[in-house]
């Protein structure tokens, strides 16, 4: 029976720790957006792919509106499910495209904490607006006739073509990645700290496809190129 003893002592001692840890540290509530990053931000981030109601209660306990979108179902492959307008502070150009919902969320995290210090120390200005290629498109990966879909088809992945700051500038990935100046440093610091936020990052150095946009995307394989 000690061992029943010891059990019960660890149970204990375990309700008793999480009862008392700070709401950042603790596993049971929302994800705050807004607060810094610790440990349980990543895996808390990840759990959302699973648990769709966590990643409305990270916005709603973070106090970030967001905007829902239908559900819209497909036989092909290509459902939108529990999807939002991207949010964030930045200006989209094209305007308003929808993502999951832990797409959206990651883009907030990576907006705080990885672009806007990059954009400081690199360039000395903020971002205020993003060029994109999209978000949705129901194809397969590559545009290949056969094989997996795309995280595209789910609306599950963004293309980042460049960004514009707030001196008036536009940095573009197809002109600025190939220099060695500022610009080119500050685009490698976003795609090296964008690994931290969304499972799959793609640059210009990982092949021709992609050699003016960044892909982010919240699907199951992590890849950071």
């Amino acid at each position: 029976m000690r061992w029943l003893a010891l059990l019960a002592l660890v149970a204990a001692l375990l309700a008793l720790g999480l009862r008392h840890l700070p709401p950042d540290w603790d596993p049971r509530r929302p994800l705050d957006l807004t607060a810094p990053p610790n440990a349980l931000t990543g895996l808390k981030l990840h759990w959302m792919t699973a648990r769709p109601e966590a990643c409305f209660a990270a916005f709603a306990a973070s106090g970030i509106p967001v905007t829902r979108v239908a559900d819209r179902r497909s036989g092909e492959g290509c459902a939108i499910e529990n999807a939002v307008r991207l949010t964030g502070t930045l200006r989209a150009l094209p305007a308003d495209p929808v993502t999951t919902c832990p797409l959206a969320a990651a883009w907030v995290l990576f907006e705080r904490n990885t672009l806007q210090p990059a954009a400081r120390a690199h360039l000395g200005t903020e971002v205020t607006g993003l060029r994109h290629f999209g978000t949705y498109a129901c194809r397969n990966v590559n545009h290949a006739a056969a094989g997996r879909r795309s995280e595209h088809a789910t609306a599950n992945a963004i293309d980042i073509a460049g960004f514009l700051l707030r001196d008036g500038r536009e940095v573009r990935l197809a002109t600025a990645w190939p220099g060695s100046g500022p610009e080119a440093a500050f685009l490698r610091s976003v795609r090296d700290g964008a690994c931290r936020w969304f499972r799959a990052v793609l640059g210009p150095d990982y092949n021709a496809a992609h050699q003016d946009h960044f892909h982010f995307d919240m699907g199951p394989w992590r890849l950071c190129r």
